[in-house]
């Protein structure tokens, strides 16, 4: 049978009149191998433009791919950026929210802070100060008022025992009021 097939086939090719159209398949035939002429002409030819085709677009898509992870790069820092600011926001309230508790809780308690610290300081400061000069200035009078009235009097005042003498009065005066609160 498969005799019969083929040499059905053999006579209907062989008894095609050459002038006449060749049926569908053959011309598909017929195109591939004029194709495949032209490829082997232009073989080497049409493979270059394809390389060059080739990586003119790997280059353009690298580039691409490079711009978008620049963009990408850039977002993620500004969200970085922006993240750590308020995180340092944040912590900054939080700080101070803990800085005011503890600041109220050891007033309940009556501590001074460090502004009443410094304020006393600076007092004290103040007043050492203003003792030195009083101190001064009630020294050079002591010495010059002395010295004036032994002159004008003619009479030597010593100044020791004056001093002693004050002294004397002075510590024996408050031992008399501590003994008449105690009776």
């Amino acid at each position: 049978m498969a005799k019969s097939n083929n040499s059905t086939r053999n006579t209907t090719s062989a008894s095609a009149p050459q002038g006449s159209t060749p049926p569908p398949a053959q011309h598909v035939w017929l195109a591939g191998l004029g194709a495949m002429a032209k490829a082997q002409e232009q073989g080497s030819k049409a493979i270059e433009t394809l390389l060059s085709d080739g990586l003119a677009f790997q280059r353009k898509s690298q580039a691409e791919a490079q711009q978008r992870l620049h963009e990408a790069t850039e977002r993620l820092s500004h969200l970085a950026t922006d993240f750590g600011q308020q995180a340092t926001g944040r912590v900054d309230k939080l700080e101070h929210l803990f800085e005011d508790r503890v600041a109220k809780a050891l007033h309940r308690l009556g501590m001074p802070t460090l502004l009443d610290i410094q304020m006393l300081t600076d007092r004290v400061a103040q007043l050492e100060s203003q003792l030195a000069a009083a101190l001064k200035t009630s020294s050079a009078s002591a010495q010059k008022t002395p010295t004036k009235t032994a002159a004008k009097t003619g009479a030597h005042v010593p100044a020791q025992n004056s001093g002693k003498t004050a002294a004397k009065k002075a510590v024996k005066t408050p031992a008399k009021k501590s003994r008449s609160k105690s009776a």
